[in-house]
């Protein structure tokens, strides 16, 4: 089969055409359904198995020289275009500004195209969520402040069903699903009763990431968050953890990056203490596991949630939090460049 390919290949380098009937005469025979190297992909079926990556690399090649080379003589029957062919006269008689990305899209993607380097795949879930994706399979407590109305939007009439405070629900729903290894990030808008201000909001957006697997570890938790702090702040950017607590994790911790603007030296930014906070971590506790199906004998994993917002006021210095999702194109076009 490698010598037909061979010779179907000196054939397509010397092809040509005097008028474009020739030319798709020429397309139809190689290129066409029921075409020479149509024929040859139906044969690729019977190769023996050891051939078939050598075969399969030679007809790629053969059908992409093939297509240059017919695309190659089509430009000599096309009509050359003229300035005034080329006029459109319903176009606008001034440019049209072209859009700019979103900064907190901007970051979201630039979070989890570091995150995807890791392994991370990306996981979606519905906004209006029930409460034991929320709370109950997160371990939860029933009378834990987050249930409170003060935090949680609740849908009218039915007590069990919320907006979700944040998108851990996309973990539980992967976990219930799916047995180890589970590697995912969960991006994606979450609400809170708050009062609006500069510095909070009653929506806001999050990334979450979640990895189990057997043997599980701490160390491989700081590890990926070392990873990320350097390709997402700089390759000299240090890292601190420090004891915290949260009801889905044990052990818990908040991640500290050295201060981006005063390299750790301190500044009214960090307050002085050469540090600033931008996430919360810790190990999968295992109720966690349980409560979704995952054997917490045999599994451990590690979980890690950050506000995309903060990132974002990290990177471009947005001191008002509502300037998100205002909309006003004077603060938008200032990210013509950002990506």
């Amino acid at each position: 089969m490698i010598e037909k390919i061979r010779t179907l290949l000196r054939e397509i380098e010397t092809l040509e055409a005097v008028s474009a009937e020739e030319l798709e005469a020429l397309r139809i025979k190689y290129l066409s359904k029921k075409g020479e190297i149509a024929s040859l992909m139906n044969e690729f079926r019977n190769v023996a198995a050891e051939e078939k990556r050598e075969v399969g690399m030679r007809l790629n090649e053969l059908k992409e020289k093939a297509q240059d080379r017919i695309n190659g003589l089509k430009e000599r029957f096309e009509p050359a275009q003229t300035g005034s062919r080329m006029s459109d006269l319903t176009r606008t008689a001034y440019p049209a500004p072209s859009g700019t990305r979103h900064p907190l899209s901007i970051v979201r993607k630039e979070i989890c195209d570091i995150f995807g380097r890791l392994g991370f795949s990306i996981a979606e879930g519905p906004e209006i969520e029930d409460d034991w994706h929320v709370f109950s399979a997160l371990n939860f407590a029933e009378d834990h402040p987050a249930r409170d109305m003060q935090d949680t939007f609740f849908i009218r009439h039915h007590p069990d069903v919320v907006l979700r405070t944040h998108t851990s629900s996309v973990q539980t729903r992967v976990m219930e699903h799916s047995q180890p290894p589970i590697r995912i990030i969960c991006p994606g808008r979450v609400y809170r009763n708050e009062a609006i201000s500069y510095r909070a909001h009653c929506f806001f957006h999050q990334v979450e990431a979640l990895y189990v697997d057997r043997e599980v570890s701490f160390a491989d938790l700081k590890q990926a968050l070392l990873f990320f702090a350097r390709e997402m702040f700089g390759a000299h950017t240090e890292i601190r953890l420090r004891p915290s607590y949260f009801p889905f994790t044990e052990p818990s911790a908040e991640m500290d990056i050295s201060c981006i603007l005063c390299g750790g030296k301190g500044c009214p930014f960090c307050k002085h203490t050469g540090w600033v906070e931008i996430l919360g971590c810790g190990m999968v506790d295992p109720n966690v596991l349980d409560n979704c199906g995952i054997d917490s004998r045999l599994y451990s994993g590690y979980a890690l949630g950050m506000g995309i917002e903060r990132i974002t006021n990290l990177k471009y210095r947005v001191k008002d939090l509502r300037m998100f999702s205002e909309n006003d194109v004077r603060f938008l076009k200032q990210f013509e460049a950002a990506y």
